[in-house]
């Protein structure tokens, strides 16, 4: 699991490791986080920032 690296919350466009379906997700996000395509947890909240459990592409905003 990875925090993302930014202390201001922003989005950030990840892939999903098993169907490699991308997504956007806020960076500090207070609940699961699931694909859309494949329902594999992409991120859990973490105090704060979110854990994500999938590639991160790029921070969006």
């Amino acid at each position: 699991m990875v925090k993302v690296d930014s202390d201001t919350p922003c989005f950030v466009r990840v892939q999903c490791v098993d169907c490699e379906n991308e997504q956007i997700l806020y960076s500090h996000a207070s609940t699961k986080v699931d694909c859309e395509v494949c329902g594999k947890t992409l991120a859990i909240p973490g105090g704060g920032k979110a854990e994500v459990n999938s590639k991160i592409l790029e921070i969006v905003g």
